[in-house]
């Protein structure tokens, strides 16, 4: 209190100053409109800054719960739509691709200078996520779950020299396997496709559907050049992938609620 008391004595004639100031800053204020508004004017801009200042500040902090909001919502709007499309009649010819289900995930690890790459996801077991389901983004394929957790999922990349995952041409069905030669980071190559296939630079490769980890349809990359093997058969055909693997954030887990049966019959169909 002293302390308090020795301060307002000690500076007692610029403190008057100031009180007397803002009393007649205030009657000014008051008195003529034009001085008025533009002090309502300057107050709203002053509030407005700090408002938005708070705001942008309060948004950065929750932006990681608002893109997992995001993202569970368009894998529940990814569902509901392949949901109403089984239940048409002109769809049934769809039926194998409806009945994957998508869960979102957030990846906390990625490699991709390695020629063994491999991603890591925010999901495991508890949420359904098994060894062989296929993993994508809105702009296309990332890889295949290698193991699980229970809270976590490791996925070999498609920039992993083990990878290999049936795909084919968009415009024919004209088949082979995606894999990748560990050169270049955006840049696959796709093999086993017969010499009979009509290529062109800049077709569309997309995923095949000939397993149960990828529905048939999903976009990989398009053709940057090709060229015949050793023995003139079959093109090894160099695929621009669609997505940027150095730079995936959010991911979709695919589940094949069919996948084991569809193994069972296969497994016995081959014995």
């Amino acid at each position: 209190m002293q302390q308090i008391l020795n301060f307002v004595i000690k500076y007692k004639n610029t403190l008057l100053f100031l009180f007397l100031f803002v009393i007649s800053l205030g009657f000014t204020i008051q008195s003529h409109s034009y001085h008025k508004s533009k002090f309502v004017s300057s107050t709203n801009e002053i509030t407005g800054g700090i408002y938005s200042l708070s705001s942008n500040i309060s948004d950065y902090f929750y932006l990681k719960k608002y893109n997992e909001r995001l993202l569970n919502e368009n894998a529940r709007l990814k569902n509901q739509f392949f949901a109403i499309q089984n239940d048409s009649i002109f769809d049934k010819w769809l039926s194998s691709k409806n009945n994957y289900r998508y869960i979102p995930a957030i990846v906390i690890n990625n490699t991709f200078h390695k020629t063994k790459n491999y991603l890591t996801i925010n999901k495991g077991k508890n949420d359904s996520i098994y060894a062989d389901m296929g993993v994508i983004t809105d702009n296309g394929i990332i890889g295949i779950v290698e193991q699980s957790s229970d809270n976590y999922s490791r996925i070999i990349s498609i920039l992993n020299k083990n990878s290999k995952i049936n795909a084919q041409l968009k415009k024919t069905e004209h088949f082979g396997s995606l894999v990748w030669n560990g050169k270049i980071s955006n840049v696959a190559q796709l093999i086993d496709i017969p010499r009979l296939a009509p290529l062109k630079i800049g077709d569309t490769i997309i995923t095949g559907g000939r397993s149960t980890i990828f529905p048939k349809g999903i976009p990989i990359g398009t053709i940057t050049s090709y060229s015949l093997n050793e023995d003139k058969s079959y093109f090894t055909v160099n695929v621009l992938l669609f997505n940027d693997m150095t730079n995936i954030g959010f991911v979709n887990v695919i589940e094949n609620p069919n996948a084991e049966e569809i193994k069972e019959i296969e497994k016995v169909e081959n014995e």
